[in-house]
C-alpha cells in the first residue's frame, strides 16, 4: 500500500502529547491523519488533517471514528476495546490489537498474564473492592507495607500508592485493585521494543528512571542506564520475552525493577510511545515515534541505537500553581549546550501535570546529568 501523499488514512485514538510527537513524523512522511480526543483543546488538534472531539470510552464514537481510517493506533490505553474488536472483525487494521489492549488495560489481568507466561514480576493479590484489603490484613494474608494499584485507569502516578498504615488507604478508589509486595529495588529500568506487522523486532537501549519522591512521577530518564552489560542484556531479554508473549504490533514499553540482589522484575507495560522513550527524538538514529509508524505500517524498522548519551527531564506543573501556563526562565535553558525543550501545548497548568520535557544530549552521560539538574532547577512551570 502507498502511505505517502496518498488516500491512505491513519486514525489515532487520543490527542495528547504522545500523539502530537507522533504527528511530527506523519508530517515528515506526508501521511494523512485523523485524531479523536475528548478535549477540543487537545495538543494534536492543530497538527492532524482531521480532528474529532469525542469520548474514547464510548463504543459508537470509537467505532464510527475507526471506520474512517485504514489503520487505527493509540496514544493512550483507556479506549473502548469492544469497538476496536468490532473494527478488526470488519477489516480495519488496529495496532495494538483489541486483545493486547484488553489485557494491558486492567492491572489485574496484566499481572495474571505475566504469571501465565513465566515473566518475572512482583508477588500480588487481587481485590474486587478496596474493603477486601482490610479483611486480608486482619487475616494476616496481607501486611504493611505494600503497593496499592487501581485495576483500571491509572496514569502518571495516579492510581498507585505505597501503603504503610491504615490511614494511607483513606481516599483511595473503592473499586477493583491489586496489591503488590513492596520491592526493595536498586533502580527502575525500561526497554522499548518495536515489533512490526510481519514480526520484525528492534529494541532501544535500556534506560534508567529517577522518580519524584512525592508525585510518583518520572523526573529524569537516563540513556544508557548506569548498569553493567550483564544486567543490561538480562533486561533486554526479559523485555523481548514480554513483547513476544503479547505478540503486539507497534511499540511496547516494558518498565522493570532491578532489585538489590540483581533480579529483574517486570512492573508494567504500555503498548504505545512512552515517556521513557522521549529522549530518542534527539538522541537516537530513529525516534520511538518514527519507529512506531514504521512498525504499524509494516515498513522496515529503523536503527534504534543512540547517537549520543541523553537525559530527559519531565516538565510538570509546579505544586502551588494552577491556571494559564507560563514557562519561567525557558530562555536560560535554551542557552545551554545540547538542550532541546518540547512544549506539549497544554494551556492550563496544575500541580504535577505533564506540560513538556527537555532533552539534554552529550557524549558524556554524567555531564548530561549535571546539565539536566541545572535545567530542572532553572525552568519553572507556573501560572499567570
Amino acid at each position: 500500500m502507498n502511505y505517502f501523499s496518498s488516500q491512505f488514512k491513519l486514525g489515532i485514538l487520543g490527542g495528547g502529547q504522545l500523539g502530537k510527537m507522533l504527528l511530527a513524523e506523519t508530517r515528515k512522511y506526508d501521511i494523512y491523519t485523523l485524531v479523536l480526543d475528548p478535549s477540543n483543546e487537545a495538543p494534536c488538534k492543530l497538527s492532524c488533517n482531521e480532528f474529532f472531539q469525542g469520548d474514547l470510552m464510548d463504543y459508537d464514537t470509537v467505532y464510527n471514528f475507526g471506520k474512517r481510517a485504514d489503520v487505527v493506533t493509540i496514544e493512550i490505553e483507556n479506549i473502548n476495546v469492544d469497538a476496536l474488536e468490532s473494527l478488526e472483525k470488519e477489516g480495519v487494521k488496529v495496532y495494538p490489537s483489541s486483545n493486547t489492549l484488553r489485557i494491558i488495560q486492567n492491572k489485574s489481568t496484566q499481572k495474571l498474564f505475566y504469571v501465565d507466561h513465566n515473566i518475572p514480576t512482583a508477588d500480588f493479590s487481587r481485590f474486587a473492592y478496596k474493603d477486601e484489603i482490610f479483611t486480608a490484613i486482619e487475616n494476616e494474608s496481607l501486611s504493611f507495607p505494600f503497593v496499592w494499584k487501581s485495576a483500571q485507569f491509572g496514569y502518571d502516578g495516579n492510581g498507585v500508592k505505597i501503603v504503610k498504615t491504615y490511614s494511607d488507604l483513606d481516599g483511595l478508589s473503592p473499586d477493583a485493585c491489586i496489591t503488590e509486595t513492596l520491592i526493595p529495588f536498586e533502580t527502575e529500568l525500561a526497554v522499548i521494543v518495536a515489533r512490526s506487522v510481519s514480526g520484525k523486532v528492534s529494541t532501544y537501549p535500556v534506560v534508567e528512571m529517577e522518580f519524584h519522591p512525592e508525585a510518583n512521577q518520572v523526573e529524569y530518564v537516563l540513556c544508557p542506564a548506569r548498569i553493567n552489560s550483564e544486567i543490561a542484556k538480562k533486561a533486554q531479554l526479559i523485555a523481548l520475552r514480554t513483547s513476544a508473549a503479547f505478540n503486539h504490533v507497534g511499540l511496547l514499553a516494558v518498565e522493570m525493577f532491578l532489585t538489590k540482589s540483581g533480579d529483574i522484575l517486570v512492573n508494567e507495560v504500555a503498548p504505545r510511545p512512552h515517556n521513557s522513550g522521549h529522549f530518542s527524538i534527539e538522541a537516537s538514529y530513529t525516534s520511538q515515534y518514527e519507529q512506531h509508524l514504521r512498525a504499524i505500517l509494516d515498513l522496515p524498522l529503523g536503527n534504534s541505537e543512540s547517537k549520543q548519551s541523553a537525559v530527559m527531564v519531565n516538565l510538570v506543573g509546579a505544586e502551588d500553581y494552577k491556571g494559564k501556563v507560563v514557562y519561567k526562565n525557558i530562555e536560560s535553558i535554551l542557552a545551554l549546550d545540547g538542550v532541546t525543550p518540547h512544549i506539549y501545548g497544554k494551556r492550563e497548568t496544575r500541580p504535577f501535570r505533564k506540560m513538556g520535557h527537555v532533552t539534554i544530549v552529550n557524549s558524556d552521560l554524567s555531564r548530561a546529568r549535571v546539565i539536566a539538574e541545572k535545567v530542572k532547577k532553572t525552568i519553572e512551570v507556573i501560572s499567570e
